[in-house]
């Protein structure tokens, strides 16, 4: 019986280590929903998690963006294949400012927002590609859903027609 109680033990604690979910961060998201198709901020939770797959600077508002994908994104990136359904791409948007040790570079300052695509062909399949998108903006230190809804981030998507209606290619470290 000792035996039998310590194999399975054993085996327990095998399988934890073995089990990716038991080396999860979650990050300490506030429980928002988008107003217009109903994506939650808690359902990228564990966004700690994803892999950083590229970054972008964007001129308009002087953001500097970590793109990060959950593990489905991250393979089909990885490979340069069609995202496959519960795919989510993360993008954080900072702002930037000059580093107090090297005056000629700039540096993430402060989240701006934090806004998600995921790929659901149930429950997007009216949006071009089923993408749906959910944008939390930080403003007074707090995150709200964003006001102007998921219209502006289809109508700017539609513009990446040709590669899934997604800005990022994955960004190899060579």
């Amino acid at each position: 019986m000792k035996k039998t109680l310590l194999l399975i033990l054993i085996l327990l604690s095998l399988q934890s280590c073995n089990n990716a979910d038991a080396y999860m961060v979650f990050s300490e998201v506030p429980d928002l929903t988008m107003p217009d198709n109903g994506l939650r901020f808690k359902e990228i939770e564990n966004y700690k998690n994803y892999k950083i797959v590229a970054t972008h600077f964007v001129t308009d508002n002087s953001e500097l963006r970590y793109i990060l994908a959950n593990k489905k994104a991250f393979i089909a990136l990885s490979k340069e294949q069609p995202f496959p359904e519960g795919s989510i791409l993360v993008n954080i948007a900072w702002s930037v400012k000059n580093m107090s040790t090297f005056k000629e570079a700039l540096e993430a300052d402060e989240i701006q927002q934090i806004d998600y695509s995921i790929k659901d062909s149930k429950q997007f399949s009216q949006n071009p590609g089923n993408w749906g998108y959910a944008s939390f903006e930080k403003r007074n230190g707090n995150y709200q859903s964003s006001t102007g809804g998921t219209a502006r981030c289809i109508a700017c998507h539609n513009n990446a027609k040709e590669t899934d209606f997604k800005f990022t290619t994955y960004q190899k470290m060579q």
